[in-house]
């Protein structure tokens, strides 16, 4: 993720923290595209998470979030956001059942903001298969900048983890793998950020990298997409000629796998974030990634639904760079065409998964102690 869309998510951060120390609710948004969806009572099951990110839930009903944690004591170093970013070790993945919450895996790499934890870096997303607790690691920067931090955390950033017996355990270094291929061939900048498993193996997005990755039993990655920067029109406020034309990278931030067996990749867009410019992508392995739905600003999960339908979720429906924090879920009903699910305020919301009855979806992703997850059932 490139370093003006860190800084778009400082300023989501910074409005979020000023909308709930002041105790001012917005309302829930109700403008849409095509309309709403409606939704039942919203329960919340989980509180008090610092940078709440993906979520993942399990047959029986048990919940998991990926935590990214409030940074720590250090050392500090300067942010590409502006201001010091701290590492600690408060990064952690949270089992929610029978109502109540406990953080099953604890101690892993967060950097967040000096002094607030804000816009945390850590883990990122997080699912559970073959009886493991498996997650995504991120680091936000070149992957040269893990070896400059103390261990264990340089060993566990931009990774692909898995919990075991003796702590959490690196299946695949998928900052090195940035380092030495560098998919789409724009630098190297790696930030895993969502991931789902294929059978004894995992596919990941790096949203830093701009690509779809496959990690397979043995933690051997290769690459399934990349995808395309895009030129889009300057905002006015750079002052730029008319027509002056920016390019913007995709910075893919979530993948799910479909019931037709391929892949869709929702995009947050990078800089300069253009309302409805984020698309999700069908990615089939061995072919080149085809939009399949667009229309979306800045998109940070996507998911498909007891009914078979997909779902996307927007961190920020009116745009990273307008100051409005409130998110919005949408449900596609087919190519082309999408449906807003009618929720009481998502603030900043950072991660989407499902029941057999409901969507589940983290909100408050980009600040410490104020983060939560909410159950929207679905009708």
């Amino acid at each position: 993720m490139r370093t003006r869309t860190l800084r778009a998510a400082t300023a989501v951060a910074a409005a979020i923290l000023l909308t709930v120390t002041t105790g001012v609710a917005a309302s829930a948004h109700d403008g849409g595209r095509h309309g709403h969806d409606k939704a039942g009572k919203v329960t919340t099951i989980a509180r008090g998470l610092d940078n709440p990110r993906g979520l993942y839930v399990t047959p029986d009903g048990t919940v998991y979030v990926a935590e990214a944690g409030r940074g720590g004591a250090g050392p500090c170093f300067p942010s590409p956001e502006g201001g010091t970013a701290c590492l600690g070790n408060s990064g952690a993945i949270t089992r929610i059942s029978h109502g109540k919450q406990t953080r099953v895996v604890k101690g892993l790499p967060s950097i967040g903001a000096e002094n607030t934890g804000e816009s945390a870096i850590g883990p990122s997303d997080v699912v559970v298969a073959q009886g493991r607790v498996t997650f995504t690691v991120g680091l936000g920067a070149d992957p040269a900048a893990a070896a400059g931090l103390p261990a264990p955390a340089s060993g566990r950033v931009a990774s692909l983890l898995t919990d075991t017996r003796r702590g959490p355990s690196r299946i695949a270094d998928l900052g090195a793998y940035e380092a030495a291929v560098d998919p789409d061939q724009d630098g190297p900048d790696t930030n895993p950020n969502s991931l789902v498993a294929k059978g004894k193996g995992y596919v990941v997005v790096d949203a830093g990298g701009n690509s779809l990755l496959s990690v397979d039993k043995r933690g051997v990655v290769s690459t399934l997409a990349t995808f395309p920067h895009r030129l889009v029109d300057a905002p006015p406020e750079l002052g730029l000629p008319p027509g002056t034309q920016l390019p913007m990278d995709a910075v893919p931030t979530s993948v799910t796998r479909g019931p037709d067996g391929a892949y869709y990749v929702g995009q947050l867009t990078g800089f300069p974030f253009p309302l409805g410019g984020a698309n999700v992508y069908r990615v089939v392995p061995g072919k080149k990634p085809t939009v399949y739905a667009s229309g979306f600003t800045n998109i940070i999960d996507v998911g498909f639904g007891p009914d078979g339908r997909l779902y996307v979720l927007e961190i920020a429906h009116n745009g990273l760079l307008s100051g409005d924090t409130t998110g919005a879920l949408w449900r596609v009903k087919g190519k082309g065409s999408a449906v807003q699910v009618k929720t009481p305020t998502l603030t900043a919301p950072g991660g989407l998964a499902f029941d057999k009855k409901a969507a589940y979806v983290s909100t408050g992703s980009v600040v410490a102690g104020l983060g939560s997850v909410v159950r929207i059932p679905l009708r």
